[in-house]
């Protein structure tokens, strides 16, 4: 995906709105996210960004909505966003970046060291680590404000090194772990420039989508969580955080994880 430049979008005065932006909109947890907090009540704006033109996210008719193509791996898309966000918005009130890799084409979590590969392990750290320490380098201006503001990123369980008893998927857990290490040194960096963010990763637990659905066959159902219910559980955790849990790692029912 090349650089994008955006055309003027005509919006009307958004200074009393909280603006927020979500990261990997295009389906799954990203685009419940997006149809949850435009149901709600709250006036807001919404960008939310997409990498797939037949993307469903394309298809919602709501004038609180910006959809802005994005590939987080890229650090001009991502710089190109925040301009446009700042172009129309004084501040970005919360910012929660759903992106992740598992699997993709012939790509499969390793089972043993005979499966690692550098081509593969790059991969995982340039889409499931990289990515969001760019996206937290580019909306750190967005977060310079009196007002409270989350920065949450989706993690994963499988990253936390001392909960590991099972091994295997080496690059998907490595990618993990150092993705929550990047973001305790963004929660630190962020407390000193922008006291009122609020930097955390998420675990969601097994959601039904396109990630998981190969590895579901022996999740119990009671652990499978809907797209819809995984959203409202992470808004739950989301809206109860305090300045204190910055730098923190939570779970979707909002205990806190070991790293």
């Amino acid at each position: 995906m090349d650089t994008v430049n955006f055309p003027p979008e005509p919006y009307g005065d958004s200074s009393k709105e909280t603006a927020t932006l979500i990261v990997g909109a295009g389906q799954g947890i990203g685009l419940g996210f997006v149809r949850q907090i435009l149901q709600s009540d709250r006036p807001q704006r919404v960008y939310a960004t997409y990498r797939n033109l037949q993307s469903e996210l394309l298809t919602l008719a709501d004038s609180r909505l910006c959809c802005l193509p994005m590939d987080i791996t890229a650090e001009e898309q991502i710089a190109a966003v925040a301009a446009k966000i700042r172009s129309e918005v004084k501040a970005l009130h919360t910012v929660i970046n759903c992106v992740g890799i598992l699997h993709e084409g012939t790509m499969q979590p390793e089972k043993s060291l005979r499966q690692i590969n550098t081509e593969q392990l790059l991969r995982y750290f340039q889409v499931n680590s990289i990515g969001a320490v760019l996206l937290a380098k580019q909306m750190q201006p967005l977060l310079k404000h009196s007002d409270r503001a989350i920065f949450a990123t989706i993690s994963a369980k499988v990253g936390s090194i001392g909960d590991n008893h099972l091994g295997g998927w080496y690059g998907y857990r490595a990618s993990k772990a150092a993705l929550n290490m990047l973001m305790k040194t963004t929660a630190i960096e962020y407390k000193r420039t922008c006291p009122r963010a609020i930097v955390v990763t998420l675990h969601p637990g097994t959601t039904d989508t396109q990630l998981s659905q190969p590895f579901q066959r022996n999740v119990p159902p009671e652990k499978l969580f809907s797209v819809d219910r995984t959203v409202q559980q992470l808004l739950a955790v989301i809206d109860r955080l305090q300045e204190s849990d910055s730098g923190e790692f939570f779970s979707w029912n909002g205990d806190r994880l070991p790293w």
